[in-house]
């Protein structure tokens, strides 16, 4: 009986190493996949960069890039933090709404919007390479 049950936990491990094997395989990409990837990503930097030179976000002709020239003090690498104009602790797309609602005078973007993705994009590729370092002011 305990050659059966050997047997039978040889096999369960040969057949968990070839499982394995297969699992590993579906992390790769192609050369295509990472490029078609960045193009995807590029774009809607590109469509946050846009929106960030624009008066559009806003009611009183301000842009963004007027106060923060290529996302220039905004620190993105802080977030979550605690934030004085909103008294408690916020990520960064409460306080690109605070701006848009208070110095653009402008309505908020939902949360999960293309405009709020693309402005959090284009701030963060503006700070690439900066370690992150949540809390920090």
């Amino acid at each position: 009986m305990s050659k059966k049950i050997a047997g039978a936990a040889l096999m369960a491990i040969v057949l968990a190493m070839i499982v394995g094997r297969f699992t590993v395989k579906a992390d790769e990409f192609t050369k295509e996949d990472l490029e078609r990837w960045q193009n995807e990503y590029m774009s809607v930097v590109e469509k946050g960069r846009a929106l960030w030179v624009s008066p559009e976000l806003g009611t009183n002709g301000v842009a963004c890039a007027q106060c923060h020239p290529n996302a220039a003090n905004t620190h993105p690498e802080t977030y979550p933090k605690f934030q004085q104009q909103l008294g408690r602790v916020i990520a960064l797309r409460d306080m690109i709404n605070w701006c848009i609602l208070n110095p653009l005078e402008g309505p908020t973007l939902a949360l999960d919007s293309a405009e709020m993705i693309a402005l959090e994009a284009y701030i963060l590729f503006e700070r690439r390479g900066v370690e992150l370092a949540p809390g920090k002011h």
